[in-house]
Protein backbone atom coordinates (compact mmCIF):
# COMPACT_ATOMS: atom_id res chain seq x y z
CA UNK A 1 0.00 0.00 0.00
CA UNK A 2 1.40 3.47 -0.96
CA UNK A 3 1.29 6.12 2.05
CA UNK A 4 2.56 9.01 -0.29
CA UNK A 5 2.98 9.69 -3.93
CA UNK A 6 5.59 12.43 -5.14
CA UNK A 7 5.52 14.38 -8.66
CA UNK A 8 7.98 16.72 -10.35
CA UNK A 9 6.75 19.75 -10.85
CA UNK A 10 7.61 21.18 -14.52
CA UNK A 11 6.63 19.17 -17.49
CA UNK A 12 4.42 16.95 -14.59
CA UNK A 13 2.13 18.63 -12.72
CA UNK A 14 2.44 21.71 -15.05
CA UNK A 15 3.89 23.32 -17.98
CA UNK A 16 7.43 25.33 -17.54
CA UNK A 17 6.48 27.63 -14.75
CA UNK A 18 2.83 27.73 -14.86
CA UNK A 19 0.41 27.51 -12.43
CA UNK A 20 -1.18 24.14 -11.89
CA UNK A 21 -4.81 23.98 -13.39
CA UNK A 22 -8.14 24.16 -12.05
CA UNK A 23 -7.87 20.45 -12.73
CA UNK A 24 -5.42 19.71 -10.70
CA UNK A 25 -5.73 21.70 -8.49
CA UNK A 26 -8.99 19.68 -7.52
CA UNK A 27 -6.83 16.05 -8.02
CA UNK A 28 -4.39 16.82 -5.55
CA UNK A 29 -6.18 18.16 -3.10
CA UNK A 30 -8.85 14.98 -3.50
CA UNK A 31 -5.30 13.22 -3.55
CA UNK A 32 -4.44 14.84 -0.43
CA UNK A 33 -7.30 13.74 1.79
CA UNK A 34 -6.17 10.03 1.60
CA UNK A 35 -2.20 9.54 1.34
CA UNK A 36 0.83 11.95 1.29
CA UNK A 37 1.25 14.27 -1.04
CA UNK A 38 5.17 15.66 -2.09
CA UNK A 39 6.56 17.91 -4.82
CA UNK A 40 10.19 18.01 -5.26
CA UNK A 41 11.73 20.00 -8.67
CA UNK A 42 14.61 22.25 -8.84
CA UNK A 43 12.83 25.39 -8.01
CA UNK A 44 12.76 27.48 -4.88
CA UNK A 45 9.97 28.04 -2.74
CA UNK A 46 8.44 31.19 -4.36
CA UNK A 47 8.38 29.29 -7.59
CA UNK A 48 6.23 26.05 -5.71
CA UNK A 49 4.29 29.17 -4.18
CA UNK A 50 3.12 30.62 -7.23
CA UNK A 51 2.51 27.38 -9.06
CA UNK A 52 1.00 24.89 -6.13
CA UNK A 53 0.64 26.48 -3.30
CA UNK A 54 -1.41 29.03 -3.19
CA UNK A 55 -3.64 27.73 -5.65
CA UNK A 56 -4.56 25.05 -3.50
CA UNK A 57 -7.86 25.31 -1.14
CA UNK A 58 -8.07 26.25 2.25
CA UNK A 59 -9.57 23.04 2.85
CA UNK A 60 -7.10 20.82 1.52
CA UNK A 61 -5.34 18.68 4.39
CA UNK A 62 -1.87 20.56 3.86
CA UNK A 63 -0.44 18.82 6.81
CA UNK A 64 -0.31 15.73 4.64
CA UNK A 65 1.68 17.94 1.33
CA UNK A 66 5.82 17.90 1.46
CA UNK A 67 7.16 20.78 -0.84
CA UNK A 68 10.88 20.22 -1.53
CA UNK A 69 12.74 23.11 -3.50
CA UNK A 70 16.38 22.86 -4.95
CA UNK A 71 15.82 19.16 -5.86
CA UNK A 72 14.57 18.22 -1.86
CA UNK A 73 17.42 20.27 -0.45
CA UNK A 74 15.10 22.37 1.22
CA UNK A 75 11.99 20.80 3.10
CA UNK A 76 8.60 23.15 3.74
CA UNK A 77 5.88 21.81 6.11
CA UNK A 78 2.65 23.70 7.13
CA UNK A 79 1.28 24.10 10.56
CA UNK A 80 -0.33 27.22 11.13
CA UNK A 81 1.67 28.63 8.38
CA UNK A 82 4.24 27.38 5.82
CA UNK A 83 8.06 26.85 7.27
CA UNK A 84 11.01 25.38 6.47
CA UNK A 85 11.91 22.39 8.35
CA UNK A 86 15.67 22.34 6.80
CA UNK A 87 17.99 23.96 3.73
CA UNK A 88 21.31 22.99 2.73
CA UNK A 89 22.78 25.90 1.56
CA UNK A 90 26.50 26.91 -0.38
CA UNK A 91 28.87 28.78 1.40
CA UNK A 92 30.06 31.66 -0.16
CA UNK A 93 33.34 30.39 -1.05
CA UNK A 94 31.73 28.07 -3.22
CA UNK A 95 29.08 30.09 -4.74
CA UNK A 96 31.92 32.51 -5.83
CA UNK A 97 32.99 29.55 -7.68
CA UNK A 98 30.17 28.43 -9.42
CA UNK A 99 29.67 31.70 -10.56
CA UNK A 100 32.83 32.01 -12.29
CA UNK A 101 32.66 29.07 -13.56
CA UNK A 102 29.51 30.23 -15.05
CA UNK A 103 31.02 32.99 -16.68
CA UNK A 104 33.68 31.19 -18.24
CA UNK A 105 31.84 28.23 -19.68
CA UNK A 106 29.14 30.46 -21.39
CA UNK A 107 31.92 32.90 -22.77
CA UNK A 108 33.58 30.00 -24.20
CA UNK A 109 30.43 28.08 -26.16
CA UNK A 110 29.77 31.90 -27.07
CA UNK A 111 26.42 31.87 -25.47
CA UNK A 112 26.98 34.65 -23.01
CA UNK A 113 24.78 37.32 -25.43
CA UNK A 114 21.72 35.93 -26.32
CA UNK A 115 18.51 37.33 -25.92
CA UNK A 116 16.75 36.47 -22.77
CA UNK A 117 13.81 37.23 -20.60
CA UNK A 118 14.89 38.10 -16.70
CA UNK A 119 17.40 36.68 -14.44
CA UNK A 120 19.20 34.37 -16.56
CA UNK A 121 21.47 32.64 -13.51
CA UNK A 122 19.73 32.25 -10.37
CA UNK A 123 21.00 31.35 -6.64
CA UNK A 124 18.57 29.41 -4.70
CA UNK A 125 20.76 29.43 -1.37
CA UNK A 126 21.10 25.12 -1.80
CA UNK A 127 20.93 25.12 -5.60
CA UNK A 128 22.36 27.56 -8.23
CA UNK A 129 20.76 26.81 -11.73
CA UNK A 130 21.25 28.44 -15.11
CA UNK A 131 17.84 29.14 -16.87
CA UNK A 132 18.90 29.21 -20.99
CA UNK A 133 16.63 32.11 -22.09
CA UNK A 134 16.44 33.61 -18.56
CA UNK A 135 13.67 32.82 -15.63
CA UNK A 136 10.72 34.97 -17.56
CA UNK A 137 11.13 33.18 -20.89
CA UNK A 138 7.91 32.44 -23.06
CA UNK A 139 6.98 28.81 -23.14
CA UNK A 140 7.11 28.61 -27.10
CA UNK A 141 10.84 29.99 -26.97
CA UNK A 142 12.13 27.69 -24.00
CA UNK A 143 10.79 25.09 -25.72
CA UNK A 144 12.51 25.65 -29.30
CA UNK A 145 16.11 26.67 -27.70
CA UNK A 146 17.75 23.31 -27.04
CA UNK A 147 14.83 20.44 -28.08
CA UNK A 148 17.87 17.75 -28.70
CA UNK A 149 19.97 18.90 -25.69
CA UNK A 150 23.35 19.39 -27.45
CA UNK A 151 23.31 22.93 -25.92
CA UNK A 152 22.75 21.56 -22.26
CA UNK A 153 25.12 18.52 -22.77
CA UNK A 154 27.49 20.89 -23.88
CA UNK A 155 27.59 23.24 -21.12
CA UNK A 156 27.07 20.29 -18.22
CA UNK A 157 30.55 18.90 -19.64
CA UNK A 158 32.22 22.76 -19.48
CA UNK A 159 30.92 23.30 -16.18
CA UNK A 160 31.95 19.38 -14.72
CA UNK A 161 35.28 20.20 -15.89
CA UNK A 162 35.91 23.03 -13.87
CA UNK A 163 33.58 22.02 -10.76
CA UNK A 164 34.21 18.52 -10.53
CA UNK A 165 33.65 18.23 -6.86
CA UNK A 166 29.62 19.37 -7.21
CA UNK A 167 26.98 17.89 -8.83
CA UNK A 168 26.01 19.52 -11.93
CA UNK A 169 22.10 18.55 -13.67
CA UNK A 170 20.44 18.76 -16.65
CA UNK A 171 16.98 20.32 -15.12
CA UNK A 172 13.95 21.29 -16.67
CA UNK A 173 13.27 22.71 -20.66
CA UNK A 174 16.38 24.63 -20.79
CA UNK A 175 17.66 24.56 -17.30
CA UNK A 176 21.16 23.52 -15.61
CA UNK A 177 21.26 22.97 -11.88
CA UNK A 178 24.29 22.67 -9.61
CA UNK A 179 24.20 21.47 -5.86
CA UNK A 180 26.74 19.81 -3.99
CA UNK A 181 27.65 16.40 -4.84
CA UNK A 182 25.39 13.86 -4.52
CA UNK A 183 22.35 15.92 -4.51
CA UNK A 184 19.17 14.82 -7.14
CA UNK A 185 16.14 13.37 -6.50
CA UNK A 186 16.73 10.09 -4.99
CA UNK A 187 18.77 11.73 -2.45
CA UNK A 188 15.75 14.18 -2.21
CA UNK A 189 13.62 10.95 -1.51
CA UNK A 190 15.80 9.60 0.89
CA UNK A 191 15.00 12.86 3.06
CA UNK A 192 11.65 12.86 2.56
CA UNK A 193 11.40 9.39 4.23
CA UNK A 194 13.77 10.35 6.74
CA UNK A 195 11.60 13.57 7.70
CA UNK A 196 8.29 11.64 7.43
CA UNK A 197 8.96 8.27 8.69
CA UNK A 198 7.34 6.81 5.49
CA UNK A 199 9.41 4.32 3.84
CA UNK A 200 10.34 4.32 0.47
CA UNK A 201 8.75 1.15 -0.14
CA UNK A 202 5.71 3.38 0.33
CA UNK A 203 6.27 5.77 -1.95
CA UNK A 204 5.76 6.57 -5.52
CA UNK A 205 7.17 9.24 -7.94
CA UNK A 206 6.02 10.85 -11.11
CA UNK A 207 7.50 12.81 -13.64
CA UNK A 208 8.30 13.28 -16.74
CA UNK A 209 12.29 12.82 -17.10
CA UNK A 210 12.11 9.27 -15.86
CA UNK A 211 15.06 8.36 -18.60
CA UNK A 212 18.68 7.63 -18.63
CA UNK A 213 20.16 10.96 -18.03
CA UNK A 214 16.47 12.35 -16.97
CA UNK A 215 16.82 14.34 -13.86
CA UNK A 216 14.06 12.28 -12.62
CA UNK A 217 15.39 9.00 -13.38
CA UNK A 218 18.13 8.86 -10.32
CA UNK A 219 14.65 8.29 -8.60
CA UNK A 220 14.02 4.84 -10.38
CA UNK A 221 17.46 3.76 -9.87
CA UNK A 222 17.43 3.91 -6.72
CA UNK A 223 14.54 1.24 -6.45
CA UNK A 224 11.90 3.77 -5.40
CA UNK A 225 8.35 2.02 -7.48
CA UNK A 226 7.97 5.04 -10.53
CA UNK A 227 5.27 6.07 -13.10
CA UNK A 228 6.88 7.81 -16.05
CA UNK A 229 4.31 10.10 -17.82
CA UNK A 230 4.82 12.51 -20.83
CA UNK A 231 3.13 15.33 -19.96
CA UNK A 232 0.98 16.91 -17.89
CA UNK A 233 -2.35 15.39 -19.68
CA UNK A 234 -0.73 11.74 -18.60
CA UNK A 235 -0.05 13.00 -14.81
CA UNK A 236 -3.78 13.70 -14.32
CA UNK A 237 -4.62 10.62 -16.08
CA UNK A 238 -2.42 8.61 -13.84
CA UNK A 239 -4.18 10.53 -10.82
CA UNK A 240 -6.97 10.05 -11.55
CA UNK A 241 -6.61 5.88 -11.46
CA UNK A 242 -4.52 6.57 -8.56
CA UNK A 243 -8.06 8.20 -6.64
CA UNK A 244 -10.05 5.05 -8.14
CA UNK A 245 -7.99 2.74 -6.65
CA UNK A 246 -7.58 4.78 -3.18
CA UNK A 247 -11.49 6.10 -2.55
CA UNK A 248 -13.21 3.96 -0.39
CA UNK A 249 -16.10 1.48 -1.55
CA UNK A 250 -19.34 2.90 -0.70
CA UNK A 251 -20.71 -0.45 -0.41
CA UNK A 252 -18.56 -1.59 2.04
CA UNK A 253 -18.91 1.30 4.12
CA UNK A 254 -22.39 0.36 4.62
CA UNK A 255 -21.75 -3.42 5.70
Amino acid sequence: MKRLFAFDLDGTLAESKQPIDQNMVELLAALLDLVGVAVISGGDWPQFEAQVVSLLPSSANLRQLFIMPTTGTKLYRFESSWKPVYADVFDPDERQRILRAFEQALDEMDLAHEKIWGERIEDRGSQITFSGLGQEAPLDAKKAWDPDFAKRKALQAALRSRLPELSVNVGGSTSIDITRQGIDKAYGMRRLSEESGIPQSAMLFMGDAIYPGGNDDPVRAAGIDVIPVRDVAETRTAIMAILACLAPDPALAEQ
